[in-house]
Parts: C-alpha cells; sequence; structure tokens
C-alpha cells in the first residue's frame, strides 16, 4: 500500500514555478538572476482597483459566507464586461466565481470529463492542462504545431487526432505559452469542426486583453454561436489587471455544467475571498486605461525581446500576436558545444543558460516536445535588456 495516492503522485510538478522559485532562490543568495520563467506582470495593481478592496473592509458582510458561486454583483459585472469585450451575452446564473483561473481549469475538466475520455490538446500548451485532465480522468491527446505553423493547430490534425472517444478540445488564443492568436477565420474554422464533432470545447481566454499589431481578440463562443451548449469559457483578472495574487478566476457555459462545478466547488473551497471579488468588481467594470498603459510597455518590449533572440545564430523565434511570451525554437543549438557542455535537450540547455548566463528560462519540456524555451517579457525593460544580452553572449560562443 503505497502513502500517497496514484492519482495525486502521478501529477508533475509546474515547471514554470519550479523555475521561477530557482531563480528567487538564487536571488536569494545575493547571485543578479534575470527570471524570464513566470508569467506574471511587473507592474502594480491600479490603485482604482486596490481602492475597492479597501473599501470592502469597512463592510462587516465582506467576512462572512457568501454563495459557493460568487458575488452576484461580481458575476453581474464579468456578464457586462463578456458582451463589451467578447460580444457573447449570458446570464449571470452561467457564471462560477473561481480562486484563480488554475482552478477553473480543474473544475471544467472535473466537471466534463470522464475515465477514459480522449481530450485534444494543442501543443505547445499551459502546463496546467494535462494534469488536470489526468486528474479528471482523461486522456491528453496532444496535437503539435511548430514553430513553422506559428504553433497553431490546424482542423486537419484535429481530425487526424479525434477518436470515437474524444470529448473535449481544449482551445487557447491568445496562448500561453507561445504568444499565438488564431485568426477570426482560423477560430471559426475549429469551431465548427468541434461543433460538427458535438465535443465540447473548454477555451481559456485569460490573455484576451493582449493582442498586438492590429491582431483581434476572436471568441469562439463569438464565430461559432451554436457551441453555446457545449462551450466553457474559462477567464480570470489575473493577466490584464496585474492581479496574479488576488486569486479570483471564473468560468461561464451551459448552466448544467455550471450547476455541476458550483457543486463541486461548494466542497471543495466555498466562496472565493469576499475582498478580491470586490476588488474584481471593480476591475471588470472599469475602463481598460490601465490595462491600455500595460498593453504599450509588453508590446514595446515583445519587439524588443524578438529581435534580440533572433539576432542569435540557431534561434528562430515567431514573433508572437498575443500574451507576454515569446517560444523560441533552439533545435539548431542542441548538441553544440555551450561553455564546455553540449546539452541535447532543450531542459539541459536551459540548465546551462542558468549555471552559466543566470538567466531563468523555461525549457519546451514543460509544454510539449524539447526543442523550445519559453521566455516571458513581463519584466521590466531593464532586466529584459540585460537577460538578452547574457543570452546572446552566451548561446552566441555555440559551437
Amino acid at each position: 500500500m503505497t502513502r500517497i495516492s496514484r492519482r495525486i503522485g502521478a501529477i508533475a510538478p509546474s515547471a514554470t514555478l519550479i523555475v521561477d522559485a530557482k531563480a528567487k532562490a538564487l536571488k536569494a543568495e545575493g547571485k543578479p538572476v534575470i527570471g524570464f520563467g513566470a508569467g506574471e506582470p511587473d507592474f502594480a495593481t491600479p490603485d482604482y482597483i486596490v481602492e475597492a478592496a479597501r473599501e470592502a473592509l469597512n463592510d462587516p458582510s465582506n467576512f462572512r459566507y457568501t454563495p459557493a458561486s460568487g458575488l452576484l454583483p461580481l458575476k453581474q459585472a464579468i456578464a457586462a464586461k463578456t458582451l463589451r469585450d467578447s460580444g457573447v451575452e449570458i446570464d449571470p446564473s452561467q457564471i462560477l466565481i473561481t480562486n484563480g483561473g488554475k482552478q477553473a481549469v480543474y473544475e471544467a475538466f472535473a466537471t466534463v470529463i470522464d475515465e477514459g475520455d480522449d481530450v485534444l490538446l494543442p501543443a505547445p500548451y499551459w502546463t496546467t492542462y494535462p494534469e488536470a485532465i489526468r486528474l479528471a480522468g482523461g486522456n491528453p491527446v496532444e496535437v503539435f504545431a511548430g514553430s513553422e505553423q506559428d504553433y497553431k493547430v490546424t482542423v486537419e490534425q484535429l481530425e487526424a487526432a479525434y477518436t470515437p472517444a474524444t470529448k473535449a478540445l481544449i482551445f487557447v488564443s491568445p496562448s500561453n505559452p507561445t504568444g499565438a492568436v488564431y485568426s477570426p477565420e482560423e477560430t471559426e474554422a475549429i469551431g465548427q469542426w468541434a461543433l460538427s464533432k458535438g465535443i465540447f470545447v473548454i477555451t481559456d481566454e485569460i490573455y484576451e486583453h493582449l493582442t498586438y499589431d492590429g491582431v483581434p481578440f476572436t471568441s469562439i463562443l463569438k464565430a461559432v454561436p451554436a457551441l453555446a451548449d457545449t462551450c466553457v469559457v474559462l477567464n480570470g483578472v489575473a493577466k490584464t489587471y496585474a492581479m496574479t495574487g488576488w486569486r479570483v478566476g471564473w468560468m461561464f457555459g451551459p448552466k448544467d455544467v455550471i450547476a455541476a462545478a458550483s457543486n463541486l466547488q461548494s466542497h471543495l473551497s466555498s466562496n472565493v475571498n469576499n475582498i478580491a471579488q470586490r476588488a474584481a468588481i471593480a476591475a471588470v467594470a472599469g475602463d481598460l486605461s490601465a490595462v491600455e498603459e500595460m498593453h504599450t510597455a509588453f508590446d514595446r518590449r515583445r519587439k524588443a525581446i524578438v529581435e534580440g533572440l533572433n539576432a542569435i545564430e540557431g534561434v528562430h523565434c515567431p514573433t508572437p500576436k498575443g500574451a507576454f511570451y515569446v517560444y523560441a525554437d533552439v533545435r539548431e543549438l542542441l548538441g553544440k558545444e555551450i561553455a564546455g557542455k553540449r546539452p541535447e535537450t532543450s531542459a539541459e540547455l536551459a540548465s546551462v543558460i542558468l549555471d552559466e548566463a543566470l538567466v531563468a528560462v523555461v525549457p519546451g519540456e514543460a509544454f510539449g516536445p524539447s526543442g523550445y524555451m519559453r521566455l516571458s517579457y513581463a519584466l521590466g525593460d531593464e532586466d529584459l535588456a540585460e537577460g538578452v544580452a547574457r543570452l546572446q553572449k552566451l548561446l552566441g560562443s555555440a559551437r
């Protein structure tokens, strides 16, 4: 008899958090580490959101249990925000407020996936998706699109991976880890394909406000309204409003799915922190001027990091159209001598980079096949420039 259940023991640790923790530990030792690992905006939460939390502390009703599915005013604000930003009309009863976006991911899969169900998982993927699928008893079926496809899967690839056991498709645009954004036409084509198969679409829209070069965000539910009965949308305040530590996310979808997920949450964690919920109301109901300021900085950094990485021989970095990540193809560097070592995988290469250049990146193995590196540009301009310069010096010596 094992002490740890097989289900929990099989969960892989979050590679992004491991890299971030190692970088922070080295910093604590006084090492000048530059961290491109964690997907966390370096901006402070906007003042008007923080002020809403302060005001909420003066209301004793916030010190009590509230409905497990979330405060009605927040649900109403999210419904209004969804119509404003996505053109999708939903009722507050279709919304469940969760403890951050990760809980929404877990509960979505736990609610619709049964033991043995296949879930199509476009790769590169965010590291939590396959673990949440497995926890629900499902089988993640990777569908890989490389840099030559700008990391975007096609309907033909999805069709080739489909089986009678397929229950759902995860669709993420803009993407973590690649920054890829599907066009309106590509989004509609994938949505129509999923509709024709009668499978669920679980779509993560947490980077909806972070697109560049005039590329629009397109909600798959807006592109294919007929998916309303088989589409679960995940979102949260963490990325758009620099609120990663506030832990407020949400999911919306068919009423029966949301009711079942709310029942799960009533046993799992009950209501989300009420002060954070009140702050989230201010975030989603407010204008996007503070978001635009962050967007401008991200866009500047995006251009700088792409130019800097593509200046390194052996590195191919497509220009991302969304989120705040680049996903560099480093396959040409593998097997070459770098600082007296010959890394054969991107995990080994990331280790060399951290040891020799004191730069933390996340290797492709965290998101799918080896041969790639994710770098977040959600860090200060000076750190970004210094980190890229170190990478150029180290990787430019590859022989």
